[in-house]
């Protein structure tokens, strides 16, 4: 493996030691893999040859939220303080901060996801635009899980207020550019029957369209707007689903709602043939081939190598 991958492995690590030394409550940092700073040491010692799994973790904030009621105008679709009336109280509110670190970070982007209960889905969204925004600023080879934190601590508490936000109507109306993204999701496995109604509940309380391929391998397309798709991804994954990775993704820019550039027309489970054991091992195989033809008919045979690493071939060949 290139030099440049252990070197990001070993900022890694010594970010992670910064994380701990700020966070040493047991619980306030939970790593998804309690093994993997263990493995990274012992690739970077030469005792493990495998490229060791991501780190990936979730770290527990306290913020202080403001109780009183604001009014507020709005830049960019982030709130601000413009007047209040009344005296300021504050109370503690979590956010977890899910962040997953690539191997080649910190010279590749960060992923990384806040949410709480406290937020309703808008405001959420907008928290997760305001905080991406702020770390798209940093410098190829900058850590930046630290100043995500710092970031949080300072940005989110008018994020949390609960009176209905009154804005500034807009002088000129202007159009809004919006990202459409599709995301190739690739599991292990998708078997269980409150896993799978999970994911089709999610698919359909989002504005998303795609599917859910059930069975051995499983795999998610999802497609929508960015903060649409991002939500769903987080959503499923969170807290701790190891066996699944985001394979792929497509974006482009478009002024419109995007209906133009949607593949599918809902979100719904894709259920193939299968071959293999049905017994208590649910260890069955899907059918590729009928999955191969699928994507065809929805102008995305061009996945099928990029999930699967097999170069697709026509059934007419």
């Amino acid at each position: 493996m290139s030099a440049s991958v252990k070197e990001s492995l070993q900022l890694q690590l010594l970010e992670m030691e910064m994380l701990f030394s700020m966070f040493p409550n047991q619980g306030e940092v939970k790593l998804e893999d309690v093994n993997a700073l263990t493995n990274i040491k012992r690739y970077l010692e030469g005792t493990r040859e495998a490229l060791p799994p991501k780190i990936e973790f979730v770290i527990t904030l306290q913020i202080e939220e403001p109780k009183e009621t604001f009014w507020f105008s709005r830049l960019d679709s982030v709130p601000l303080v413009t007047h209040f009336n009344g005296t300021l109280h504050f109370s503690m509110v979590k956010i977890d901060l899910q962040v997953t670190m690539p191997h080649s970070y910190p010279y590749v982007a960060l992923q990384l996801f806040g949410r709480s209960s406290e937020l309703d889905r808008h405001q959420q969204l907008l928290l997760n635009k305001g905080l991406t925004s702020y770390i798209g600023t940093f410098d190829p080879g900058e850590l930046c899980v630290c100043a995500a934190i710092q970031w949080l601590q300072d940005n989110s508490a008018s994020y949390f207020l609960n009176r209905k936000l009154v804005y500034e109507p807009s002088t000129q109306a202007k159009p809004v550019k919006n990202t459409f993204l599709r995301m190739w999701i690739y599991s292990h496995h998708i078997y269980q029957q409150d896993l799978r109604k999970k994911i089709l509940d999610v698919g359909k309380r989002l504005d998303v369209t795609g599917f859910c391929m059930t069975g051995k391998p499983g795999i998610i397309c999802v497609e929508g707007f960015k903060e649409h798709c991002e939500e769903f991804w987080h959503t499923i994954r969170y807290p701790n689903w190891k066996h699944i990775s985001c394979k792929h993704a497509e974006s482009v820019e478009t002024e419109g709602n995007g209906e133009d550039l949607r593949l599918f027309h809902s979100f719904e489970e894709l259920l193939l043939e299968a071959h293999g054991d049905y017994g208590l091992r649910n260890d069955y195989h899907m059918n590729l081939g009928q999955f191969l033809e699928f994507l065809k008919k929805h102008k995305s045979e061009h996945v099928f190598q990029i999930l699967f690493g097999i170069e697709s071939k026509s059934s007419d060949s």
